[in-house]
């Protein structure tokens, strides 16, 4: 994948010892590589407060057992990224702070990767909310991987593009994502307007509609094919709610690339209704790309207390 969309510095992986997260390591060791990037594993925990165990002892030897387990859970993040590439770079951080503020300060501007679920402090799956977070809050690039591998060579990458500005970054994340993958970019555009019912639908010029919305997104995709001329385009315009349209493109493909907020969006709303539910239950790996120099709101700073390797 292009260097320059990745971001600057290492790819971050969010690291808990859970199998999603392994996917992620798995799914950025992958894109490390492809980017001449190294890997930068991250493991956050909340430590635990003295006040909860009135024996001293006792509270040590639960820290000690917490720092314990979490280098083992980045052993086993490293051995699986080295199983994907054997020489790729890793650097590794235990970090004590909570999970979302953690990766979101280490990232940076930089591609921070995160399983779709996390596990909880007595080993039960956790819902995506430290994913939702991070995509909302992101400086940069945030993937979740969620669904399964693709299994054909020509697995696409999937684009939403809604005529924002928002989307011009997803099209340039997208386009690298396709070209570096060797295979087809599918662009898809949907024109769906909730105040035009079914009364007001025969009065209405479709066809001249869909060659608008056709123009528009020739103008956004404009360009690419200097840049990227190995990539074929395949543009879609449909006339559908665009969550059904990219839940039903993203089924076998190997990304689906979306932005934080397009058109109608509220100022401050990061995440719009579209990247959640993408984040939420896409049938594959999501990247949510924020455009640059968008408003962040961040969340609190975490505090380092222990670094590994």
């Amino acid at each position: 994948m292009d260097g320059d969309v990745l971001g600057p510095g290492p790819i971050t992986v969010g690291v808990d010892g859970s199998q999603a997260a392994l996917r992620a390591v798995r799914w950025a060791a992958r894109a490390a590589a492809a980017g001449g990037r190294g890997l930068r594993l991250v493991l956050a925990h909340v430590p635990v407060d003295p006040a909860l165990l009135i024996d001293v002892a006792l509270w040590r030897r639960v820290q000690q057992d917490l720092q314990e387990g979490a280098r083992e859970h980045l052993a086993r993040a490293v051995t699986a990224a080295h199983d994907i590439v054997p020489d790729l770079a890793v650097a590794e951080e235990v970090v004590e702070g909570p999970a979302a503020p953690t990766l979101l300060e280490r990232a940076g501007d930089g591609l921070l990767v995160v399983g779709e679920h996390g596990e909880g402090a007595f080993g039960g799956p956790v819902p995506g909310s430290v994913a939702t977070a991070v995509a909302a809050h992101a400086a940069g690039p945030v993937v979740v991987v969620r669904g399964e591998e693709p299994t054909a060579s020509d697995a696409p990458v999937v684009v939403g593009v809604d005529g924002s500005p928002a989307s011009t970054a997803a099209i340039d994340f997208a386009v690298a994502a396709a070209d570096a993958a060797g295979c087809p970019l599918v662009a898809v555009h949907t024109r769906w307007d909730v105040l035009v019912g079914p009364e007001l639908e025969p009065l209405l010029d479709w066809g001249a509609i869909s060659v608008d919305e056709r123009r528009v997104l020739a103008e956004q995709l404009a360009g690419r094919a200097t840049t990227h001329p190995d990539v074929r385009v395949i543009p879609v315009v449909e006339r559908s709610h665009p969550s059904r349209v990219l839940l039903s493109r993203a089924r076998g493909a190997r990304l689906l690339v979306v932005g934080t907020r397009g058109r109608g969006g509220f100022t401050g709303l990061l995440l719009g209704s579209v990247s959640r539910t993408m984040v939420h239950r896409a049938p594959c790996p999501v990247a949510v790309v924020p455009p640059p120099g968008g408003p962040r709101h961040p969340l609190r700073a975490p505090r380092v207390e222990a670094v590994v390797r």
